[in-house]
């Protein structure tokens, strides 16, 4: 713990929203920085979880305790609505309360004696939970890094992918695709190569996939699409961002049955033990509006909220495409990138947020290779998005 740097990034520009708050009580805030989502649940899915609940108060609909690995129609609606084309089993999807809970259960499994490389920038929860167990050693204030991980430079200039010509063998590669921050989703031949590599290396990749409800292109969904993935990969998913379940809590693993440790042991044996031990299970009402999630008029409705905030993201991406400013990201994600040549990231947000009263990110909180890029998300409700592109405007014009 005492080696985790002085924050995490999200409660940090909280608590700086706040102070901005209190000097400008009269300010109208608008959030495109922490990736919550903002539009209402669809009505099937909010009246089947309060059905789920009122059932709860009679005899015949209450139930307590149930299976830590999820409910099972659940864990098969998830295996047919996303797997069906790769063939993942129901019994190889561990339902949760999100995909960064299973990051930390994930961590917990593995132990502190692994080595780990991260996309750099990537989601902090990868380096901060590595951290908290002991794989990362000391942090460089120099170059900004822990120093027994290995930071996957993912840049505009390498296609947002790494060189794993240049890249070291580690246990763990964790890798996001849509990534957050950068909104990049790697291309089949890049995970082909992912995959090789962590073949070649006996590497474990554990692939974060919250955003695939947001590729346009026909960029790969799942890592399970590339062949041979079964043997080297986990894969982490959520109903948080897809489904507008961010409150409520609501994800899956995926680990399945060819994956072993060196020795031959199916590593899913101990995930299943892992979750036994430290978890009691997601919420039965979360698991009953997972399911209408996935019926076919709940995914018709949660899709088209995705639909939204891609438009969302579009007018963005053209605001600051209009300011001449390069903007990557917003096609195959809700995030977009951006640069700022020659800032400091934490400045750009300070400057945005006195002079317009809009929260972004500073892309430095992602990593090193984050600086000069300011993240900012397209989750918002219309009339706002509008406003915030022409506050931007009137900044950057």
């Amino acid at each position: 713990m005492e080696r985790l740097r002085s924050g995490y990034l999200f409660p940090e520009i909280s608590l700086r929203e706040a102070r901005h708050v209190e000097k400008y009580p009269d300010a109208k805030l608008i959030s495109l920085g922490i990736g919550d989502t903002t539009e209402p649940l669809p009505d099937i899915i909010a009246s089947s979880m309060a059905e789920y609940a009122r059932s709860l108060s009679t005899a015949e609909g209450y139930g307590g305790y149930g299976a830590e690995q999820g409910n099972k129609a659940l864990r098969k609606a998830i295996a047919e609505t996303f797997y069906r084309d790769v063939q993942i089993k129901e019994t190889e999807v561990f339902v949760s309360d999100g995909s960064q809970c299973d990051i930390t259960r994930l961590q917990l499994l593995l132990g502190s004696n692994v080595s780990i490389a991260v996309q750099d920038p990537s989601f902090p929860a990868y380096v901060d939970s590595s951290v908290i167990i002991g794989q990362a050693g000391d942090f460089d204030d120099k170059s900004m890094m822990y120093g027994n991980i290995e930071y996957m430079k993912c840049v505009p200039q390498t296609g947002f992918f790494p060189d794993l010509a240049k890249t070291s063998r580690s246990d763990i590669i964790f890798f996001c695709s849509p990534n957050n921050p950068t909104g990049h989703a790697a291309t089949r031949q890049q995970l082909e190569k992912l995959v090789t590599f962590a073949k070649v290396n006996g590497s474990i990749i554990i692939f974060d996939s919250a955003y695939a409800a947001y590729i346009t292109d026909d960029s790969p969904r799942s890592i399970f699409e590339i062949p041979g993935a079964r043997e080297v990969a986990i894969e982490v998913s959520s109903f948080s961002k897809f489904a507008g379940f961010t409150g409520i809590r609501l994800g899956w693993t995926v680990v399945p049955e060819e994956l072993s440790f060196s020795d031959g042991f199916p590593l899913i044996k101990d995930f299943d033990r892992i979750v036994c031990t430290c978890f009691n299970g997601a919420s039965s009402i979360a698991q009953a509006g997972g399911l209408a999630c996935l019926s076919p008029e709940g995914f018709a409705a949660v899709c088209s909220i995705t639909d939204y905030y891609k438009e969302n993201a579009e007018i963005l991406r053209n605001t600051f495409d209009s300011l001449g400013l390069k903007v990557y990201g917003g096609k195959n994600a809700p995030y977009l990138w951006v640069h700022f040549p020659g800032s400091k990231s934490w400045d750009v947000f300070s400057e945005i947020l006195e002079r317009t009263h809009i929260i972004t990110v500073p892309g430095s909180g992602f990593g090193p290779a984050g600086e000069e890029f300011m993240r900012v998300s397209a989750f918002g409700h219309r009339e706002g998005i509008l406003e915030a592109a022409r506050r931007l405007e009137n900044l950057y014009s």
